[in-house]
C-alpha cells in the first residue's frame, strides 16, 4: 500500500498543478487558479436571504459568491400555468412550477449587493426563431437588463443543457446559429459585463457529440454542465481540449443505480449520512482533484419533492436538498465552504474575478 501512495501523490500534484490548462489564460471572470466561486439556486425559496424568502440557504449560511436565475426566450411556451413572455424571471417573479423566479429582486436588495449572478437562458422551440433575428427584441431586453447592471459580472448560459434531448430536443443547427445571433447583438449593444457559458447535461454525450455542439472557441468563454451523479469526465476533457474554464452549473444530491431511485431527502438523518458519503464526498473530491479546470459551481438547495415541475419526476421526486434542513450535513458542510479555495459574497469579490 505504501508504494501505492507513493506512486500516485506526485501524480496527483502534477494533475493539479501542472494540469492541461495550467497555462492558458484566464476567462471572462474567471478567478485565479486554486479559488472556486460558489453559487447557490435555483429559485427565491432555496436562496433565500430575502424579506419575502426567509427560509433559504443565505439565511443560515454565510452569503455565497453567487445566485442562479432562469429565464427564456420562448414566448408563448406553456409550463404548470405559467404562459411565456420572453424574459420572464428576470424583472419581475415568475414561476413554471419550481418555485418563484426573479433576478431584478436580488439586485434590488441590499444584502446581495456584492453577487454574480448566473443566468439559465432557454430557447426551447425558438432557437429557429432567435438565429433568425425574429426574436431579436428579447434579445436586445435582455442585452441592456445585464449592462444595465454596471460592473456586477453575470455568467449567461445559453440554451443551457443542450443535450438533454428529452426535455430541451434542439435542432443543432438552429441552436449554433442561435449562439452566433445572441452574441452578435450583445456585442452590438457593447455588453462587458457577461461571460458566455456553454452547458451540457452531464452525462451520456462523448467527445463526438460534444465537439458537434460546440458553438466555437470564440463565442465560449465557460463551459458547464449538470452534476447530480456524474463527474463527467468528457466534458472536463473538452474544457481542458479547449482552454476553457469549467462551471458545474447545477448540483444537487441524488441517489440512484441502475435505473433505480432512492431516497434523497436530507430530513431523514440516515439518509444524510449516506448522502455524504454517497454523494457530497465525491462531489467535493471532483471539484478538489480537477481545480486546474473547475473554477465554479451551483448547488441547488431545494425541497424538490414539493414543487410541481418534479414531485412526478422519477429522481426529483425523491429529493429534499436543502442543507439546513440537516445538522449533520451542515456541520459538514460549513467546514468545506470555509476553506479559502471557495469565494463567497464580498465588496472585494469582483475585483477578483479575471476582466
Amino acid at each position: 500500500m505504501k508504494k501505492i501512495k507513493i506512486l500516485l501523490f506526485p501524480i496527483f500534484l502534477i494533475n493539479i498543478l501542472f494540469g492541461q490548462n495550467s497555462n492558458r489564460k484566464l476567462a471572462k471572470f474567471e478567478p485565479e487558479d486554486g479559488k472556486c466561486l460558489f453559487f447557490i439556486g435555483q429559485d427565491l425559496g432555496a436562496t433565500g436571504g430575502l424579506d419575502n424568502y426567509n427560509k433559504g440557504y443565505s439565511d443560515y449560511f454565510k452569503m455565497p459568491a453567487g445566485i442562479t436565475v432562469y429565464t427564456n426566450f420562448s414566448p408563448g411556451q406553456e409550463s404548470y400555468g405559467h404562459y411565456n413572455s420572453g424574459n420572464d424571471g428576470i424583472k419581475s417573479i415568475a414561476n413554471w412550477g419550481s418555485g418563484d423566479c426573479c433576478a431584478q429582486c436580488y439586485v434590488d436588495d441590499n444584502d446581495y449587493r456584492n453577487n454574480v449572478i448566473s443566468i439559465g437562458l432557454s430557447m426551447v422551440n425558438h432557437e429557429k426563431k432567435v438565429a433568425n433575428g425574429t426574436h431579436n427584441q428579447l434579445i436586445k431586453e435582455l442585452a441592456y437588463w445585464i449592462k444595465g447592471l454596471g460592473e456586477r459580472p453575470v455568467f449567461l448560459r445559453i440554451g443551457y443543457e443542450f443535450d438533454g434531448w428529452e426535455w430541451n430536443h434542439y435542432n443543432r443547427k438552429q441552436y449554433l446559429a442561435a449562439w452566433k445571433q445572441i452574441r452578435k447583438v450583445f456585442d452590438e449593444i457593447e455588453v462587458n459585463n457577461v461571460a458566455y457559458v456553454w452547458q451540457s447535461k452531464g452525462s451520456g454525450s462523448n467527445q463526438k457529440v460534444l465537439e458537434k455542439w460546440y458553438p466555437g472557441d470564440d463565442l465560449v468563454d465557460w463551459c458547464a454542465y449538470s452534476y447530480f451523479g456524474n463527474p463527467d469526465e468528457e466534458m472536463l476533457t473538452l474544457a481542458r481540449k479547449h482552454k476553457k474554464p469549467v462551471f458545474i452549473a447545477e448540483a444537487t444530491p441524488v441517489r440512484e443505480n441502475d435505473g433505480l431511485f432512492f431516497d434523497s431527502r436530507l430530513t431523514n438523518p440516515e439518509i444524510a449520512k449516506k448522502l455524504w458519503l454517497q454523494w457530497f464526498e465525491p462531489f467535493i473530491k471532483t471539484i478538489t482533484n480537477n481545480q486546474d479546470v473547475i473554477k465554479a459551481f451551483s448547488y441547488i438547495n431545494v425541497n424538490w419533492s414539493t414543487q410541481p415541475m418534479w414531485i412526478t419526476n422519477p429522481l426529483f421526486k425523491h429529493v429534499d436538498s436543502r442543507i439546513q434542513a440537516s445538522d449533520y450535513i451542515s456541520k459538514r458542510w460549513n467546514e468545506e465552504m470555509s476553506k479559502p479555495r471557495y469565494l463567497m459574497s464580498s465588496p472585494e469579490l469582483w475585483s477578483k474575478l479575471n476582466n
